[in-house]
């Protein structure tokens, strides 16, 4: 619980520093502003800043750690973080912003790094016996596929993929919870 606590808390730093420096130009809504200010410095700081914070939440390489710690929880607890409330953020916040990955370089940093975690999720599942772990490693390996989706550019195909791994895995809880159960 702690080390996804901690871990955590980078991601909503960024958040709330990213929502500071939004506010310097009067509003939130930054899609009023953002075709005036695509190439500049501030909006490529904005855009790190909601990056770093995505890829907190979602468990992505440098944080993905976490995930598969968090299974130690029961059942109902890790089924709601990994099915349909923490992980989900970052994807749906990258969503909302897929405008700023698109025009800069932060896309491809994205793309580097959730195939990374894509590889080292799907590898390590390979090597677990903890059926949780495994539904974790595997939800790990799926925000993965749906950050690289969104790095690509096709922030609808991403959202699809994002409310259908929410239905089925939050069925693939309740079966790996009865299985557990008995």
């Amino acid at each position: 619980g702690m080390l996804t606590a901690l871990s955590n808390r980078i991601g909503d730093v960024a958040f709330l520093l990213a929502i500071a420096w939004m506010l310097n130009y009067g509003s939130w809504n930054y899609i009023f502003y953002l075709e005036i200010m695509q190439n500049e410095f501030e909006m490529l700081m904005i855009g790190s800043l909601m990056m770093l914070a995505a890829m907190t939440k979602s468990a992505q390489i440098p944080f993905s750690s976490w995930l598969p710690a968090a299974m130690a929880a029961p059942t109902p607890v890790s089924a709601l973080v990994h099915s349909s409330t923490l992980v989900t953020a970052g994807v749906y916040l990258l969503i909302r912003f897929n405008i700023i990955l698109s025009t800069s370089w932060l896309g491809q940093l994205l793309l580097l790094l959730s195939g990374l975690t894509m590889f080292m999720a799907g590898l390590g599942a390979n090597f677990e016996f903890d059926l949780k772990k495994i539904i974790a490693l595997s939800t790990l390996s799926q925000l993965g596929l749906m950050m690289s989706i969104l790095s690509m550019g096709f922030f609808k195909l991403a959202m699809f993929h994002l409310l259908t791994h929410a239905l089925f895995k939050a069925l693939l809880f309740m079966c790996a919870g009865a299985i557990i159960h008995n």
